[in-house]
């Protein structure tokens, strides 16, 4: 099958795309994928250079978020609600290959709704957001909320969740992604974060008051204590800056802070059933249409993939990069 294959470790440029990988085979309680769209992520840029924490015998198959169908020749375990032909979406190590082969624990039903592009960014940020936002800082309708590197794929997920809450959002990214969270996660407010004072602004926005909860992926929470109200709360996402923040904890202390952390990564091994509950509320909700993934405006095939990657790590995209592993006819992307 075709694939992007890596025999050693590698920048992404130097990977050429495989147009004969073995297929993979199915153990217990996993089922073959035919897949459709693969989610981008800046971790598989690391893992090809074994700069990740999830090293894989070589050779592997890289990518790890994929949106497709349960293969028709697929075994299925006893018990398993899966049948053969089912839209899928999931994570599996080996996306961007024609076939993957998943536990039955990490795919979920694709909703009608949505396409298999949209599908394919789903697994890992929207759960991040929804639990972020539901379950950690328990946002409420009419509070202030300030989201962080807004245009990307976590952060436009929690701009939209948090319009679904009735929430107020203000969006904070760099100048040139401003409209995306603006258009397609329907923010009230955006503010240019690379600008000096830009708390200040944000300030404004509330009358002074600053946000109510701060929502951050990429390492500003120490910036975004200058506009939180006392008694707010933080939530710790990532640090997709390339930075682990030293909090003045003088600042947390004085404001009455909650600092609140997210792994959702976790969730299965540490807290099942808040997995399943999240699960369950977050296919409702992208069901309902209230919600809709943001998928970014180039769509990468597995000859343009290196171009993927590349135009992720150098920060070009925005809400969630894909790449095209194969064609259905009448399938597009609802933007």
């Amino acid at each position: 099958m075709k694939a992007f294959v890596v025999k050693e470790y590698a920048h992404p440029s130097k990977i050429p795309v495989t147009l004969d990988h073995p297929e993979p085979t199915v153990g217990p309680d996993t089922v073959l994928i035919d897949v459709y769209s693969a989610g981008l992520n800046f971790f598989d840029i690391l893992q090809t250079q074994g700069k990740y924490q999830t090293k894989p015998p070589f050779p592997f198959v890289l990518g790890a978020e994929f949106a497709g169908t349960v293969a028709r020749d697929s075994p299925i375990p006893p018990g398993c609600p899966l049948r053969p032909g089912q839209r899928v979406f999931g994570s599996a190590q080996g996306t961007y290959g024609e076939r993957v082969a998943a536990h039955v624990s990490m795919i979920q039903p694709l909703p009608d709704t949505l396409s298999f592009d949209q599908g394919a960014g789903l697994f890992v940020t929207w759960p991040t957001s929804y639990e972020a936002l539901v379950g950690r800082a328990q946002l409420k309708a009419g509070e202030w909320l300030l989201v962080t590197a807004a245009a990307g794929g976590v952060g436009i997920a929690a701009v939209q969740i948090a319009k679904a809450l009735g929430a107020k959002v203000i969006a904070a990214c760099s100048p040139s992604k401003m409209e995306v969270p603006l258009k397609y996660g329907g923010a009230d407010h955006v503010v240019d974060y690379t600008k000096e004072g830009w708390q200040k602004e944000v300030l404004k926005i509330t009358g002074g008051r600053g946000v109510d909860v701060v929502y951050d992926p990429v390492g500003r929470v120490k910036d975004s204590l200058k506009c939180i109200v006392w008694g707010g709360r933080v939530l710790v996402v990532g640090f997709a800056g390339g930075e682990i923040e030293k909090l003045p904890l003088n600042l947390v202390l004085l404001k009455h802070i909650s600092v609140i952390g997210i792994f959702w990564g976790s969730y299965h091994q540490k807290n099942p059933s808040r997995a399943v509950e999240v699960w369950k509320e977050l296919l409702e909700l992208l069901s309902s249409g209230r919600v809709i993934p943001v998928v970014y405006t180039e769509t990468y095939t597995l000859d343009t993939l290196v171009k993927g990657l590349d135009d992720l790590e150098k920060r070009k995209t925005w809400g969630k990069a894909i790449v095209r592993i194969r064609e259905q006819p009448g399938e597009k992307a609802k933007l």
